[in-house]
């Protein structure tokens, strides 16, 4: 950072003369390092609890809003109000001191492996940095950005949402010359009540948008629409069979998917054709900020895809493992099924899926329509929660001839005894599920079993 303990103090209106830089921000009293600044939130405990670890771990300062707990002594004290405000206030006042073009990314699905691929593109031409792990929230985004290099020219900030208003609240942060949403799906809809009201708070990433900014949206979403032509913004579509940015599949392999866009090749080196749509975003953000056509082709070639996001991995058996076990809503699961059906393998083809939650009053419906997506593809399928009893009901009412096995939420220790006794060395397995469902643990009994 390139932030002075004298400038923390003068955003809030106090004085203070340190001329010290601070070394960084954080709200986790154990990643503090020498001249950190510690910013105490609520949580299970209450953070200003952890200003004297901070301390000892190096902070040399703190934002304080308690008012019966004492700081510890010796450590600058920057009172405010309320320290989450005061946290994305402080992000605001870096963003705009470091002053980087900034890259908003929203959408039901796709989100974090789309900010990898526009990283991986516009790192070809500027300093880049983006959203680390899942801090995409009204607190990992501001720490995302207080994270961020200060020579960092273009910063690309992944914006997620369980309710109405978080993204517009994320937006008006960030402020971003361009924005993207990727598809709208199912994710929060209980929260959200229909995809009509994803949608609707999907489009709050327009909220910051710059009035001169850059817009895209999937050609394909017709819930879209009605907000889409109402900006004043550039708008681009994309898509795989209309848009303005349109992709052609040209190859599908188990590590890679060979497409075209007018007349240019790409290579990504992850499956399905909903891959290929982040990636036509992630075109359509190179050629917004001039990176050179070879550049991006490069990028989208050797981009690095975040942990549990479409991965290949092999069980310790030799069976391959397509793990996408981070999270899962209806239209997510169906891209990854039929997108694994058309996979050249050496053996039997195996689907685990586990429930997804957060569906709401029409969970039972949404499980049971991933039967639409399951055909003689697929020899074995196992099916791991209560409510994807709904999808193996559905599978005994259809053709599939292949094998059911379902295991409620406590039996996970028998699912993964059942696998491991199942899996032969040429078998290939996709794995989905919501991520609250634990799939990873049963990824990683594969791997060591």
């Amino acid at each position: 950072m390139n932030v002075t303990i004298k400038e923390v103090a003068a955003l809030f209106d106090q004085v203070h003369n340190g001329s010290t830089v601070i070394s960084s921000v954080e709200f986790d009293s154990r990643l503090i390092k020498e001249n950190s600044l510690f910013v105490p939130l609520a949580g299970a405990r209450d953070g200003h609890e952890f200003a004297q670890q901070a301390k000892d771990n190096g902070a040399i300062a703190t934002l304080w809003s308690h008012q019966t707990i004492e700081p510890p002594h010796d450590m600058v004290v920057i009172r405010v109000k309320d320290t989450v405000q005061a946290f994305q206030a402080l992000a605001k006042m870096y963003k705009e001191k470091i002053n980087p073009k900034i890259i908003g990314i929203t959408g039901s699905n796709g989100k974090t492996t789309t900010k990898d691929m526009v990283d991986a593109v516009l790192a070809q031409t500027y300093k880049t940095y983006k959203t680390q792990g899942n801090h995409n929230n009204e607190l990992g985004l501001p720490l995302t950005i207080l994270h961020a290099p200060a020579d960092t020219e273009v910063l690309i900030l992944e914006m997620g949402m369980d309710h109405a208003g978080e993204i517009e609240v994320l937006s008006l942060l960030a402020e971003p010359d361009a924005a993207a949403i990727t598809l709208i799906g199912e994710a929060h809809i209980e929260n959200l009540g229909s995809r009509e009201g994803i949608a609707k708070a999907k489009m709050e990433i327009t909220a910051g948008l710059k009035k001169d900014g850059f817009m895209m949206v999937p050609a394909d979403e017709p819930l879209l629409e009605p907000y889409v032509s109402r900006l004043t913004q550039t708008i681009e579509t994309f898509g795989l069979k209309k848009g303005a940015l349109q992709g052609t599949i040209l190859d599908e392999a188990l590590q890679e998917t060979v497409f075209a866009v007018d007349g240019v090749h790409y290579t990504i080196p992850v499956i399905g054709g909903y891959n290929v749509k982040n990636a036509l975003i992630a075109i359509g953000m190179g050629r917004y900020f001039d990176v050179p056509e070879a550049a991006i082709q490069a990028g989208l070639a050797g981009f690095q895809l975040t942990k549990n996001r479409t991965q290949w991995l092999e069980a310790s058996n030799g069976a391959a493992l397509l793990s996408d076990v981070y999270n899962a809503n209806p239209t997510a699961m169906g891209l990854v099924l039929d997108s694994f059906k058309k996979l050249p393998v050496k053996g039997r083809r195996i689907a685990v899926l586990a429930d997804m939650l957060e569906l709401g009053p029409d969970s039972g419906k949404m499980h049971a329509s991933m039967a639409e997506h399951i055909d003689d593809a697929f020899q074995i399928i196992f099916l791991y929660g209560s409510d994807m009893h709904a999808l193996q009901q559905r599978l005994s009412e259809t053709a599939f001839s292949g094998q059911v096995y379902l295991f409620a939420k406590e039996e996970k220790a028998a699912l993964i005894k059942a696998l491991i006794k199942t899996l032969t060395p040429t078998d290939s397995v996709v794995l989905k599920g919501s991520n609250g469902m634990g799939l990873s643990e049963v990824v990683e009994s594969l791997k060591e079993m």
